[in-house]
């Protein structure tokens, strides 16, 4: 008899027994008042800046994607302890939001000190921008520990709006997400939030390296109009909606921007575009149904916030996000 099934097995047990961990009733005992001081921190947040949401989800995703859900995209360089910030890397050049995961930590810190990670407020001040927004609510497995450690290197693991529809795929795989139906919800996100010139510039001027060539899927009056806000030789910071018919509710637009040819990125539209790929059928269930949508975005949220988590004694809870006790 071959091994590999039981090797198989034994990886799954290992890698499933720690999210089995995970309860949204973890901190019942100790922080009961967790997720009510996480909303009050962010409802004040989104009074100043109502990309909020979107901003912190972003993190949370970039930090599952490196070494799992463990807070480690947080930490800020710390020559002292070895620590590499994943921060200055070329995925999370670009985040933010850390001001407001350190407000919540103080906020935390003031009721429970000691308690409640800092991988876990990611995950549930993800959820929470997400209802804030409109969209749906879902009860956050919790009890993540945080990392003493951080992956610079690691960071190439991020899907990057210049990746293939094959690399993108593999990347979602490699993190032991579903390369479909986890893939093409997780991207859903870019219904709420702002992209850069610079993460699409190449779709508008030269195409495949082709100076002067644009990209054929995208809609040729949306083509124009990002050509408008991002002219050749522009500022490649300048900001744009990710969704341009409601850019900062959560619901379904994204899906149906993709049907007409309308997404922002080269790797939001060949979910739809790329001919033959599994995700187009499901990019159409869910621009059919908004509540479709929400239901498989919540279950691939909790997927996502699964991956490769510390728990038990492993790891630590900072007192500080950015710095290892």
């Amino acid at each position: 008899m071959s091994t590999l099934p039981i090797t198989v097995l034994l990886v799954a047990m290992m890698l499933g027994g720690s999210a089995a961990q995970l309860s949204p009733t973890f901190y019942a005992n100790t922080c009961a008042n967790v997720t009510s001081i996480v909303r009050g921190v962010l409802d004040q947040a989104q009074q100043s800046d109502a990309r909020i949401g979107a901003k912190l989800i972003r993190v949370h995703f970039h930090d599952c994607m490196v070494n799992g859900c463990d807070g480690s995209l947080l930490l800020d360089d710390d020559a002292a302890n070895g620590i590499d910030s994943e921060k200055d890397e070329a995925p999370n050049q670009t985040t933010d939001g850390y001001a407001v995961v350190d407000d919540i930590k103080a906020a935390l810190e003031n009721v429970c000190p000691g308690v409640v990670s800092c991988a876990d407020i990611l995950a549930i001040a993800s959820q929470i921008g997400v209802s804030m927004a409109g969209g749906p609510t879902w009860q956050v497995p919790l009890g993540r520990r945080d990392s003493r450690t951080a992956n610079a290197a690691g960071t190439t693991a991020v899907p990057s709006p210049f990746d293939t529809f094959d690399q993108l795929q593999k990347k979602f795989r490699d993190a032991g997400l579903d390369d479909a139906t986890d893939l093409v919800a997780l991207s859903g996100a870019h219904t709420f939030g702002r992209a850069r010139c610079s993460t699409f510039n190449q779709r508008l001027y030269d195409f495949n390296g082709q100076d002067g060539a644009t990209d054929p899927s995208l809609d040729a009056t949306y083509l124009a109009t990002l050509q408008q806000t991002c002219p050749e030789g522009g500022n490649a910071n300048t900001l744009t909606n990710l969704d341009p018919s409601t850019p900062d509710t959560f619901d379904n637009n994204y899906f149906t921007n993709l049907q007409n040819k309308q997404g922002l990125l080269a790797t939001d539209q060949m979910l739809y575009s790329t001919t033959g790929a599994d995700t187009v059928s499901i990019v159409d269930r869910f621009a059919g149904s908004q509540s479709e949508f929400f239901d498989s975005f919540t279950q691939s949220m909790i997927n996502l916030g699964n991956v490769n988590v510390l728990t038990g004694s492993q790891g630590e809870i900072r007192t500080n996000c950015a710095r290892i006790n």
